[in-house]
């Protein structure tokens, strides 16, 4: 895709920061460029890590979520106020990258099951019969058979099993042609317990960089029972099960190493909480610490992982933050040149409310619209209401906390509140909300400060 392709995709769920955009679209597209470099110079360029900058809801977690949606990347959100330096409780900051490698585990199992799916759904489908009809076995020829007379079990057997075979077929067409789908049969699944060693640690067994249910998984079989499902339901957990057995989980693991290094996104929050010199004592103590531990990450390392080694060289790191009160330059030199790129986010205005409201796929008018057309209620909006809401929502947050664009889910909230509740008894009815409804429903609360800081 070109840059001008991804701002495209990125328009339909984010109102403005055009500036932010762009820099994730080129950074984006620069690692394809990297691709079809030559070996020798491809691996000495690295991404330009980028820092946006900008108050709370005006969009940074949503354009690097909806960027790794859009390439199907490896992407992991993390609030890097949980890690601390080593030697302090807390998690260590090389549990990202384990983290991250998780998640490319399973966009690659999800990618490969699909491969395997038809296979998958023969094999269930032939388990399900096994069930309904079991196949005799045959019986084994007897080596002393010619001192026996009229020895005729073996052409018996083989009769049966034919006829058997016949029925089976008849039974498969009525089972994929959904004539059984509501029938009840047992099955036996895998039960999904975790095993009592990944239990030492707050992290997980992955801390120490060991997965003991794979060490331990053939000495413990997985554990089954039994369930009463209908066939409709069986086929699908048996599916899932047969699709595990066929794919190769050591493919899985190299495929998903090789894309979290080459298209990993790791979004870093709440940036500026770790920045500022230390104070010597009291929650500050480890900023600084967290900050070195991140940066040989951010530099490029190697990350033991229970599939293998990572190595962070190539993977796209973009950290966000308010910076209120800190500042970028308060990082530490060595944090500040690993994220050349500094893009600013805007405050959000009133027009871009109106937008947010209506425009994006998911607009928050159109999720509201659906939620109580469940109830057979139609809701209309005219655009005037939608101007008032837009402006009670950009005066709530001028004058107390801006939240930005969540500021809309609270002040919808309040709005539909009482609609929301009477929804099942009025049925069949179409509701227009206009100015007049916004106001009454909203005036008080948003002209008395008081209730805005604690209702708003």
């Amino acid at each position: 895709m070109t840059p001008r392709e991804i701002v495209e995709r990125l328009d339909k769920y984010i109102i403005g920061q055009e500036e932010a955009k762009r820099a994730v679209a080129i950074a984006l597209r620069n690692r394809y460029r990297r691709k079809k470099i030559g070996d020798e110079l491809k691996e000495e360029i690295i991404p330009k890590n980028i820092l946006m900058i900008g108050p709370t809801g005006v969009g940074k977690t949503e354009i690097a979520r909806r960027l790794a949606k859009i390439t199907r990347s490896p992407f992991i959100k993390i609030e890097v106020t949980k890690f601390t330096e080593v030697g302090y409780v807390g998690r260590d900051v090389d549990s990202i990258i384990r983290d991250l490698v998780e998640n490319s585990i399973q966009l690659i199992k999800e990618e490969k099951i699909k491969e395997v799916e038809d296979r998958a759904e023969e094999l269930a489908i032939d388990r399900v019969l096994d069930i309904l009809m079991p196949m005799p076995r045959k019986k084994r020829k007897n080596p002393f058979s010619f001192l026996i007379e009229n020895d005729n079990d073996d052409e018996f057997d083989q009769e049966t099993y034919d006829r058997i075979v016949e029925r089976r077929e008849r039974l498969k067409k009525r089972l994929l042609d959904g004539e059984l789908d509501d029938e009840t049969i047992e099955i036996n699944v895998e039960v999904q317990t975790p095993h009592m060693l990944e239990m030492f640690s707050v992290s997980g067994v992955e801390e120490i960089g060991i997965n003991f249910q794979d060490v331990f998984g053939n000495m413990f079989p997985a554990p089954k029972k039994k369930r009463k499902v209908t066939i409709a339901e069986a086929v699908n957990i048996l599916k899932q099960e047969e699709a595990q057995k066929l794919i190769d989980m050591d493919e899985v693991s190299r495929e998903a190493i090789e894309k979290v290094e080459n298209d990993g996104i790791v979004f870093l929050d709440e940036f500026d909480k770790i920045a500022g010199r230390e104070s010597g004592h009291g929650p500050d103590v480890s900023r600084e610490g967290v900050q070195r531990d991140i940066l040989p990450i951010v530099e490029g390392s190697t990350v033991m992982t229970k599939y293998g080694p990572v190595k962070t060289d190539h993977i796209l790191f973009i950290a966000a933050g308010a910076f209120h009160v800190a500042k970028p330059s308060e990082l530490i030199p060595e944090l500040q040149g690993r994220f050349p790129i500094r893009v600013e986010l805007k405050s959000l205005t009133k027009d871009n409310f109106v937008q947010i409201l209506t425009k994006p796929r998911n607009a928050l008018i159109k999720q509201y619209i659906a939620l109580l057309a469940t109830e057979e209620l139609e809701v209309e909006f005219t655009d005037e209401a939608l101007e008032e809401i837009a402006e009670f929502a950009y005066r709530v947050n001028e004058e107390t906390e801006n939240i930005g664009a969540r500021r809309l889910h609270t002040i919808m909230e309040r709005l539909l509140e009482d609609l929301s509740f009477s929804a099942p008894d009025l049925k069949g009815e179409k509701i227009v909300i206009d100015v007049d409804y916004v106001r009454k429903q909203l005036g008080d609360v948003v002209t008395n400060k008081d209730l805005s800081k604690y209702i708003l």
